[in-house]
């Protein structure tokens, strides 16, 4: 069985097809690889477990966090034997919300035992909930004791704490129960409908021009993309495994049809390759290539530059540009791309179509505009897709890594220097 190296959830299951244990992995492969190699290192309970796997299913989802939730959403599905065995008799974690309190709390529980609060888990590994709330927390700030004392504790002065005396008005009592909404639909996992809740609210405070609400609005969306890539329900993953890939290849036909229809000459995009340069002042400068294929990473192909020529007067991106392209296309051996993704304007487009015509080569060049994230064509033409576009995500999803992994490049360069030998 051929196993993904991306992040997810896996379930082992006996001869009758009953599910004997649920977990998550940031790296499938690597995780369930490491039950079978080396079983004597195992604890004995695990061998026992392992003995009994007779078929292996997993799920490919999109974050850490969606994995998280999916994992939980499973064990309270299927309440797997070996989960409960494995912990040494103790009970899960949850996080419960006393959702019919004036005042909701954010709270964790062993068991379920309060009919007027909403549970969240059962999660096998607490510090990964304690994680999550504490993320949820700084973009909406709850009560997290039962009984709070009337007066203003530490978390009020670290902006994570709407403290009793704060509820001065119903109007307040309001904005904090829709903050307790907003931390229920993060947990179910419908950050995508949350966004947009927040995107109408902020859309109203800057038409009635309360500018400072609404970017304190815009600080909780932006927040909730930072933690967490384009989330789905941990149900939608359940209803159809392949979720993952039919992702994929809905952003890959869309970003297909985009480019044609703005007269870009490629026919398919199983392979993908982004450039990125990564200076400071010129100094120890870097370039990245990321490979991406059939919409996912491909890391096993991804190169590094350190550039041989930097600029002596003042730095020059655009030359980098030009010196990284080529010096790629002096490796035929690296296989053909579809498309190159440039991390620019028209300078690095400039640049870029420069090298591969020296290059002798024929692919299709665009890029993506930093501040305005709009698609440029090699004849710069102007792509302006919506921010829910699946086509502009894969683009933006590209040339982030392709900048992360240059940033991380010049990092090392910078500390070989600055770290004496």
């Amino acid at each position: 069985m051929q196993l993904p190296e991306n992040p997810g959830v896996y379930q082992f299951l006996d001869d009758a097809g009953n599910v004997l244990y649920v977990g998550k992995a940031k790296n499938l492969k690597k995780r369930v690889s490491s039950y079978f190699v080396n079983r004597k290192d195992l604890g004995a309970k695990t061998q026992v477990l392992v003995e009994q796997i007779r078929k292996i299913r997993t799920i490919n989802v999109d974050s850490e966090l969606e994995s998280l939730l999916l994992e939980a959403n499973l064990i309270k599905k299927y309440d797997p034997r070996y989960n409960a065995r494995l912990t040494d008799g103790k009970t899960y974690l949850r996080a419960r919300i006393t959702i019919k309190d004036k005042s909701p709390k954010v709270l964790f529980a062993r068991r379920e035992q309060e009919k007027n609060s909403i549970y969240f888990g059962p999660f096998p590994n607490s510090s990964d909930l304690k994680i999550v709330l504490k993320l949820i927390r700084r973009i909406f700030p709850y009560q997290s004791v039962n009984n709070h004392p009337k007066r203003y504790c530490l978390y009020f002065h670290l902006g994570l704490c709407p403290c009793p005396p704060m509820f001065k008005t119903d109007e307040e009592v309001l904005v904090y129960r829709k903050n307790i909404r907003h931390v229920v639909q993060f947990l179910e996992g419908k950050t995508a409908q949350l966004i947009k809740e927040l995107e109408k609210e902020r859309a109203s405070l800057s038409k009635n021009e309360e500018f400072e609400q609404a970017a304190s609005v815009q600080k909780k969306i932006d927040a909730i993309e930072l933690v967490t890539s384009k989330s789905h329900n941990p149900f939608e993953y359940e209803m159809n495994p392949n979720l993952r890939s039919d992702l994929r290849s809905e952003e890959i036909d869309e970003l297909l049809k985009v480019l044609k229809e703005n007269e870009v000459n490629v026919d398919k995009l199983e392979r993908i390759e982004c450039y990125d340069i990564s200076n400071i002042s010129g100094v120890h400068a870097t370039g990245s290539m990321v490979v991406f294929t059939n919409g996912e990473k491909d890391s096993s192909n991804y190169r590094r530059f350190k550039i041989k020529r930097p600029p002596r007067v003042v730095p020059n991106d655009f030359a980098m540009m030009r010196e990284v392209i080529k010096r790629r296309f002096n490796h035929p051996e690296w296989g053909t791309p579809d498309l190159l993704i440039i991390d620019g304007g028209k300078g690095q487009i400039t640049s870029a179509k420069r090298a591969v015509l020296e290059s002798g080569v024929d692919v299709a060049i665009v890029g993506l505009a930093k501040r305005e994230e709009i698609i440029i064509t090699s004849d710069f033409k102007m792509i302006r897709l919506p921010k829910t576009s699946n086509a502009l995500n894969l683009v933006k999803r590209i040339r982030d890594e392709a900048h992360r992994f240059a940033i991380t490049y010049h990092k090392k360069l910078r500390s070989r220097y600055l770290i004496p030998s």
